[in-house]
């Protein structure tokens, strides 16, 4: 294999990440690093499905400790360092967008947070609503609002707030071209249901288990600790807020519950809309127990040769069903888009 080759698996929550990562991580001598901007905290164990198999970049943080995205990419770039070091491949696997963008492509130097703005716009919210936030927020930033629910409280406080403290709306900062990133390019592999319903059916099969598992619970140990608040990036992760919300008296336990699910399908809609955004090598679209249907959207003749041979095993019955063996049929592509990436003459 090539020097200084990088992957990433990349998909909508509840796709089958790991699951895949892992079996690659087997398949192709590798490490895992997890993209989740909620795994970097220590006590969020079941509502963010942490994994038992070794991730680095999992549990750096208490949750009263806030993580950004930059502070992630200057983390990731020295973990791939010394996988790299050690002879072994870097596999980036994870559905936080902004968090790959920070580490592969450079953010813009964006202002940092200012408390005293934040409480303001905060207070208006608690007064007003954050649809009105929402609102206000199209009125100086159009591009950002529309890309958010108008109860996306986190990411409407940061647009108003970048506006107040800059006059720039977010969205110019954030479509600059960024500064730092690791300027590579990596095999970038999207796996996802092929249809939105067999997702949604995860997601909701995912959250009866967790619930079943003790996340309320797990949730309840958090709320009586005393120094959290639903102001922090932790407590704000989808499953916690929400219950927090229920713990606090503000709504009943069914409709907490409701509004996880309901938070869940929003977050992997805005997962997928950064996705299809992203210059992918190929998209692994699987069925209702996980098989490969399809390889599509795929950027090379190494990538569309694999898709043709997916396409075979569909049409004669005998789809690549297990995601070891789907990694064990990966291993080839990748190994021959590394080689073409890193040799001097690329295959047009």
């Amino acid at each position: 294999m090539a020097a200084s080759p990088l992957l990433c698996v990349m998909g909508p929550t509840a796709a089958g990440k790991t699951d895949l990562a892992v079996s690659l991580a087997d398949s192709l001598n590798g490490e895992l690093i997890s993209v989740d901007s909620a795994l970097v905290y220590r006590d969020l164990n079941i509502g963010t499905a942490k994994p038992d198999f070794p991730h680095h970049l999992i549990d750096l943080r208490a949750p009263s400790n806030p993580y950004s995205a930059m502070q992630f990419a200057r983390d990731a770039t020295a973990v791939i360092a010394e996988v790299r070091g050690r002879g072994r491949l870097p596999i980036l696997v994870g559905g936080t967008m902004l968090y790959f963008r920070a580490l592969l492509e450079g953010l813009d130097d964006m202002p940092a947070s200012d408390p005293a703005v934040r409480q303001k716009i905060e207070a208006d919210a608690a007064a007003e609503g954050w649809p009105a936030l929402h609102a206000r927020l199209q009125l100086v930033d159009p591009v950002l609002a529309a890309r958010l629910h108008p109860n996306h409280s986190q990411r409407i406080a940061r647009g108003l707030e970048v506006w107040q403290m800059t006059g720039k709306p977010l969205s110019d900062w954030q479509s600059g071209k960024g500064h730092g990133g690791l300027g590579e390019a990596p095999i970038s592999l999207v796996i996802c249901p092929k249809e939105r319903s067999v997702l949604h059916a995860r997601i909701a099969d995912r959250l009866d288990k967790m619930l079943s598992a003790g996340l309320l619970d797990e949730v309840r140990q958090l709320w009586s600790r005393g120094d959290l608040s639903p102001d922090l990036p932790a407590i704000r992760a989808v499953g916690y807020r929400q219950l927090w919300k229920y713990l606090d008296g503000e709504a009943s336990l069914d409709e907490a519950v409701q509004n996880v699910l309901f938070a869940t399908r929003q977050l992997a809609k805005r997962q997928m809309t950064w996705l299809r955004r992203w210059p992918a090598d190929g998209w692994l679209l699987t069925g209702e127990d996980g098989e490969l249907l399809e390889a599509a959207h795929c950027s090379t003749p190494i990538w569309r040769r694999f898709a043709n041979e997916v396409g075979r095993r569909v049409e004669e019955g005998n789809p690549l069903s297990r995601s070891k063996s789907i990694a064990t049929a990966l291993a080839e592509p990748i190994g021959a888009s590394f080689n073409v990436l890193h040799s001097p003459t690329i295959e047009n």
